[in-house]
């Protein structure tokens, strides 16, 4: 096996990137600032493009954008551009498809039954078979987005009314996915099968919203009503007397609910509430039951920020150890910082993370980060705080080693590129970083954290391929190249 991992100063390339966010309003007469501002709530999700398409009784609008949400829909005359009452929008890490304009969603489209735009979060596993079989059946693809092969498949369907040529459509993608569809009259939403990607449902003046998290409700100061059902189709339609009917349709055979676990390790927000679930409470319960399965003697606890604050609380209260603020992050740093040169990118983490001399000098600190990717980073930050003068340096993650990648919307690297898979041991893994000592949270640990019993090997309550290799559906797009066999065989060599 392979035993070594580049650690040039790659800045961004060490995270998990997040997936997307979607929001949507329908029948309020504020509809496109509502929809930015529950984008910029929902920034964390994605934040290399945003985009919004509204509806004014007789014309669809839309406006895309590279970039944040706060770069171009703080703007009114860019919101001026987006009227009427019913709009719908989404932020944007893309996980398939190029970073360019054309891939930006929503995506709209004039088809037999009128316009439609749609957008999602996540992946769809099926997304390229499907697409090969729709141009050898001569469509015609203007984007690479796994998005574009929804429209072709809702422009082809039999079906007589768009909601229901939507459902045909869905129902012929596998994956993992939240997706909202706007036509003239329509604001439609549908979460895949088992659930892997959230949704949920609100309310503002008496007008339905869906979104990714409930931290987008938080923003305008609407209501929670409830999560989007797996497997369910929520339909809300605007009746000529201005009225709104909801109807929510499930499917025929319903299966069991298995939300992806990284939304409470590492991509919802803290404060919002996840499958019923309070984030920040979840993590914060990882860093407790971390505390317990990997105690150490140890004078400070630090977060590795910001992800690994909520553990490292929960770490320091349950050890007793005091917590402290060893690292300071600079939330000024971008993606596109600079062009560094060899000299500058020697400047590391350096760019993002600074060390608090003052509280980790001469001690024995133990460092709490919510995951470890590659590893890079950590090798990073361990030289940088012995560069500030700690003892000791004790690495504890809240959350299980990552042996496989996702296909459900998370940008992971391959499998030969993830720590857990390039080293036999905690041992190499902890010399590699150069730390004291290196624990992670178990998997039955991280069940315990989010309300959950201890994994149920026959039929698991959430989803976690990334550390068990078990994946919820099939990969049809994977299978053809014997991928998840040489994953599998990787993995059992960790």
């Amino acid at each position: 096996m392979n035993h070594s991992l580049s650690i040039e100063n790659d800045i961004d390339g060490d995270t998990l990137h997040e997936e997307c966010g979607v929001f949507g309003i329908l029948g309020h007469p504020d509809a496109a600032t509502l929809t930015a501002l529950g984008l910029h709530a929902l920034q964390h999700r994605g934040q290399e493009a945003a985009g919004i398409v509204s509806f004014d009784g007789q014309r669809f609008h839309s406006e895309r954008r590279m970039g944040l949400v706060g770069d171009h829909y703080t703007d009114p005359a860019t919101l001026a551009r987006l009227p009427g009452d019913r709009s719908m929008g989404h932020v944007r890490y893309s996980t398939t498809g190029e970073t360019i304009l054309r891939n930006v969603q929503p995506l709209f489209a004039e088809l037999e039954v009128g316009g439609i735009a749609i957008a999602h979060n996540g992946n769809f596993t099926n997304g390229l078979t499907m697409r090969r079989q729709l141009i050898a059946d001569g469509a015609i693809f203007q984007a690479t987005s796994d998005t574009e092969v929804v429209l072709h498949l809702i422009a082809r369907s039999k079906q007589a009314s768009s909601s229901d040529r939507f459902i045909d459509a869905i129902r012929q993608m596998e994956g993992g996915y939240s997706m909202l569809a706007m036509t003239r009259t329509k604001l439609i939403a549908a979460r895949d099968p088992i659930g892997i990607r959230p949704l949920v449902m609100g309310e503002l003046d008496g007008k339905p919203i869906f979104c990714s998290e409930t931290c987008a409700l938080d923003i305008i100061g609407a209501k929670y009503v409830r999560d989007i059902e797996n497997g369910e189709v929520v339909i809300c339609e605007i009746q000529p007397d201005g009225s709104i009917t909801i109807d929510a349709r499930k499917p025929e055979v319903s299966k069991p609910e298995r939300l992806c676990l990284f939304e409470y390790v590492y991509f919802a927000r803290p404060d919002s509430v996840v499958g019923g679930r309070n984030v920040y409470v979840t993590r914060r319960n990882m860093g407790i039951n971390l505390a317990r399965e990997a105690p150490v003697e140890a004078d400070v606890v630090v977060p590795v920020p910001d992800g690994g604050t909520p553990a490292a609380i929960g770490y320091a209260q349950e050890s007793g150890i005091p917590f402290e603020l060893g690292i300071i992050r600079n939330h000024y740093v971008g993606r596109t910082f600079i062009e560094p040169t060899q000299q500058i990118r020697a400047f590391g983490v350096k760019l993002k993370h600074s060390a608090n001399r003052a509280i980790i000098e001469g001690k024995r600190v133990i460092l709490v980060d919510d995951s470890i990717v590659r590893g890079t980073t950590s090798v990073k930050i361990v030289q940088m705080i012995r560069e500030a003068g700690a003892r000791e340096v004790h690495i504890r993650v809240a959350s299980p080693m990552i042996f496989y990648p996702d296909f459900y919307g998370i940008d992971t690297p391959d499998a030969e590129k993830l720590l857990a898979n390039q080293y036999g041991s905690l041992k190499a893994m902890c010399d590699f970083i150069g730390a004291d000592s290196l624990e992670f949270l178990s998997i039955d640990g991280l069940y315990r954290s989010v309300g959950g019993e201890p994994r149920d090997n026959a039929q698991p309550q959430f989803t976690d391929h990334y550390f068990t290799g078990d994946y919820p559906t099939r990969l049809l797009d994977r299978e053809s190249t014997s991928n998840v066999r040489k994953l599998s065989m990787l993995a059992s060599n960790g």
